[in-house]
């Protein structure tokens, strides 16, 4: 799985920084470092008043924060992986 954070101005000025954290420390917590690549992107285009816009794969997904990361990780990783917390 690829997951693409972007990093364009308006998603940092959104929180960027703190997400990639985020998605690097649940990728260790459920060792899925072979299974998923995290990369930075420029931006998609997406923007949105709120959050900032990640792209899974193919799906693009706007507005997320770090207050709502958990539930977009459990649904955009987790879930198709198989996986349960």
């Amino acid at each position: 799985m690829l997951i693409q954070i972007c990093v364009g101005s308006s998603c940092h000025l959104k929180g960027s920084e703190e997400l990639v954290e985020l998605f690097q420390e649940s990728i260790e917590k459920y060792k899925l470092d072979t299974e998923i690549t995290l990369a930075g992107s420029f931006c998609t285009g997406q923007c949105n008043r709120t959050g900032v816009t990640i792209q899974f794969d193919d799906d693009i997904v706007t507005g997320v924060t770090t207050e709502n990361f958990r539930d977009v990780f459990r649904q955009r990783v987790l879930t198709p992986l198989g996986i349960r917390e």
